[in-house]
């Protein structure tokens, strides 16, 4: 080869250098844990960042070591999300509602040698500090003045740490392929899983996933991330928006809808977050007749989005949805539901229909569905099987495994079960492990719970399969009214007959005052049964 091209390492150091060079005025505005807004942008994140690194190597950070950082979204944390790399080492995202036990196991198991708090945190690991057995400094997230008092010793102020800091420093050169962060799954059928990303995995999955099909972002975009950068890998946001330029507003801790409503209104553009978020947010702007100024689309992932989720943000505030799947396994886009061609055909309830799939993958993703034998199935939009998937960002083998998450092809069995239409729309019907099996038929839990959300007076719906003598399952339906309410389960179940069969209609509707969810906010089904259980429920004659 005469003229190859130059090497070009794909480190995250990459990212947000590219940031302050090019776009070093793009705002990122934070509401503070301390409580007030404040402003910087690109040029003073990384700043900030460079001098974190250089304190972390000074207090005995080694390439490839792990630290774990308990934070929510600000601008600080954003700093962190670079520094830590940028020294060499690897950002271990924990998050603050897992159970301690959970805590301590993924602490220990990271082997983190650092962890990084935000201040009001700190009780969380005050109340397990004396079962980590690898962590040897803790930094706290603030400035002197709000230094918390702690039965801890040796505590770290981030502020007092950072101004110390020259900036004459070089971020730690690493290979493309070093470690770059570690996120747990939720652990919900054992211990939690480590994912390990690479620098190289998360700049490819940047890129992607910041593409016009994806999600569209770009330089003038204002991008607001509601979910946590602890959970799945911040979405990667963290990453795409410096990558492109985006300025960023972080919502801190406030995860009211009133809290969200201020901060939207900060010239967000576009945002992402679960749905019950969004549910609880929609609730709060028709109760105080409220719109959005700005917000012109908003990602909807990490579980199914409702139909009358998608209705209102489009036909009542002008704001287009694009519903997402994906996992901490894969960085974590899998698909997001943005219109091609075939798509933007269609009006109305058709158009609709799709967007209620959660979309096609973007390059670097590969997807396929098998039957129980492992046969390809057809995609014609009906023949449910599991679904799998492989690509660049997609893990090939969890932390201190010794054998493989994939097939001998490179295949990842992802859990859930979709089809997949003929324009390459992916539609999960659900786990793999909550399907529904009545009389050798699948029935979706996940669209007899969007159903039965549709009607105005349930907050929540989980519809899980109840054994039965003849059928082997049969579905019935659990609601959390919305507070004051008191739904009529016959309307409810009259409104989800419409779009099923009669045999795939539940066969009950249980009320509960709250759902169980898992720690990254989804229902707990696996809490549900037991409540029911507790219950003695049993299916009515």
């Amino acid at each position: 080869m005469l003229s190859p091209m130059q090497d070009f390492p794909l480190t995250v150091d990459r990212i947000i250098d590219h940031a302050a060079k090019y776009h070093p005025n793009r705002e990122i505005i934070s509401r503070s844990i301390e409580g007030p807004i404040t402003t910087t942008n690109w040029a003073g994140i990384r700043d900030k960042a460079l001098r974190f690194a250089q304190a972390l190597v000074g207090l005995g950070i080694e390439k490839g070591d792990t630290i774990g950082v308990m934070a929510w979204n600000t601008a600080r944390h954003m700093e962190v999300w670079f520094g830590v790399p940028g020294a060499g080492a690897i950002n271990h995202t924990l998050n603050p509602r897992l159970f301690a036990d959970q805590l301590v196991y993924i602490i220990n198991h990271a082997e983190d040698r650092f962890l990084i708090v935000d201040f009001d945190l700190l009780p969380i690991i005050e109340a397990i500090h004396d079962r980590l057995e690898t962590v040897e400094k803790i930094i706290v997230m603030t400035d002197s003045t709000h230094m918390p008092e702690s039965k801890l010793d040796g505590l770290i102020c981030y502020e007092e740490l950072v101004e110390k800091q020259g900036g004459n420093f070089n971020w730690v050169s690493v290979d493309e392929t070093d470690p770059c962060g570690i996120c747990y799954t939720s652990g919900t059928t054992g211990n939690p899983k480590g994912v390990v990303y690479t620098h190289r995995s998360n700049i490819l999955h940047a890129m992607s996933s910041s593409a016009p099909d994806m999600i569209g972002l770009s330089s003038n975009d204002r991008i607001m991330p509601v979910v946590p950068l602890f959970h799945a890998n911040g979405w990667s946001v963290g990453y795409t928006a410096p990558l492109v330029g985006a300025s960023m507003v972080m919502p801190g801790r406030d995860m009211t809808p009133a809290g969200l409503y201020e901060m939207l209104e900060q010239g967000v553009t576009i945002t992402a977050a679960v749905p019950t978020v969004w549910l609880a947010l929609l609730q709060y702007l028709q109760e105080n007749d409220l719109k959005l100024s700005t917000l012109n689309r908003v990602i909807i992932g990490g579980s199914s989005c409702p139909r009358a989720v998608i209705e209102t943000f489009q036909n009542v505030y002008g704001v287009q949805v694009l519903h997402a799947w994906g996992m901490t396994e894969m960085s974590p886009l899998g698909t997001i539901c943005s219109f091609k061609p075939e798509v933007n055909a269609l009006t109305g309830e058709d158009r609709l229909t799709v967007q209620e799939t959660t979309g096609h993958p973007p390059f670097t993703v590969d997807l396929r569905i098998t039957d129980d034998a492992g046969n390809e199935l057809p995609w014609d939009g009906k023949t449910p099987g599991t679904l799998w998937a492989r690509g660049a960002a997609v893990v090939q083998r969890y932390h201190k495994y010794d054998e493989d998450a994939v097939d001998e092809n490179g295949w990842f069995d992802t859990g859930d079960v979709a089809t997949i239409d003929e324009n390459g729309y992916v539609r999960i019907t659900d786990r793999s492990k909550d399907v529904i099996k009545s009389g050798g038929e699948w029935i979706s839990s996940i669209e007899l719970e969007n159903a039965a959300v549709a009607h105005p007076q349930v907050a929540e719906a989980a519809a899980v399969g109840i054994a039965h003598p003849k059928w082997d399952e049969r579905p019935i339906l659990v609601v959390v009214p919305v507070s004051g309410t008191a739904p009529d389960p016959q309307e409810i179940l009259d409104l989800v007959a419409q779009g099923f069969a009669k045999w795939q209609v539940p066969d009950d509707i249980v009320f509960m005052d709250e759902m169980p969810h898992t720690a990254t906010g989804k229902i707990s089904k696996l809490e549900l049964r037991k409540k029911l259980a507790d219950m003695d429920y049993k299916l009515p004659a």
